[in-house]
């Protein structure tokens, strides 16, 4: 079941623009786009809506005089140009502020804070310790990774190139980060330039692990506590 969500905004620009993000996530769908107010109250009126994408300055209500006049509002992200106007948008409880015009990264980072605030139970949309996938950015996309397709990620300098079962992710990512992310859903680092995906070991020694044919190295100090996951794993 995916999220849906509606765009209200009086620039034809700035919706294409959220509609292109928004089509980038798998498990968000835009039901519906208007450009004023009053149209955005008619649709609230008769369909459901989890995420609503709002203008502040458009013509006869503004979108924080919308919200106001809401009972039940749903989730709320404002997109604006006037910085000005954060305050009062917080004070009526949205999730974020998207100053225009709007970046990917920084729309991904809002999307991040209402799943965070959103109490969702759907497969896609699980805490991060449960969803089984992550979002890795190569270039100018998002790559949507199934973790349990992941073999192994190797870190280079400021990079980790993540090996899947279809392809290699280069991405911008410290491998401690990436180390947190997976943590919780299967993997171990085993130097301090490897973490491994404990299902796709095929063999074992005091100093590597194999996958498949590949050999990858064990580190002095992370011996015991590899020896110790692949044998409680």
């Amino acid at each position: 079941m995916k999220i849906k969500c509606v765009i209200v905004d009086d620039e034809p620009l700035a919706i294409q623009l959220l509609q292109k993000h928004i089509a980038q996530l798998d498990f968000f769908e835009v039901t519906a786009t208007c450009n004023n107010a009053i149209k955005a109250l008619e649709i609230l009126n008769r369909q459901p809506v989890d995420l609503l994408f709002m203008d502040i300055k458009m013509p006869q209500l503004s979108g924080l005089e919308l919200l106001k006049t809401l009972r039940n509002p749903p989730k709320t992200i404002l997109t604006t140009a006037y910085r000005e106007f954060a305050l009062d948008g917080f004070d009526l409880g949205v999730i974020d502020y998207l100053l225009k015009p709007i970046t990917f990264d920084r729309f991904f980072k809002a999307i991040e804070r209402y799943l965070h605030t959103a109490n969702y139970t759907t497969p896609e949309v699980l805490s991060s310790s449960e969803r089984q996938f992550i979002y890795l950015k190569s270039g100018y996309k998002y790559f949507k990774v199934d973790t349990r397709d992941i073999l192994y990620a190797e870190s280079l300098k400021d990079y980790v190139i993540v090996h899947t079962n279809e392809k290699v992710i280069t991405s911008k990512y410290k491998i401690s980060d990436l180390e947190k992310e997976l943590d919780g859903k299967g993997f171990i680092r085993i130097h301090r330039s490897y973490i491994v995906n404990l299902q796709h070991i095929t063999a074992f020694t005091a100093n590597d692990i194999e996958i498949g044919k590949l050999e990858l190295p064990v580190g002095d100090s992370y011996k015991a506590y590899v020896y110790k996951a692949i044998q409680n794993g």
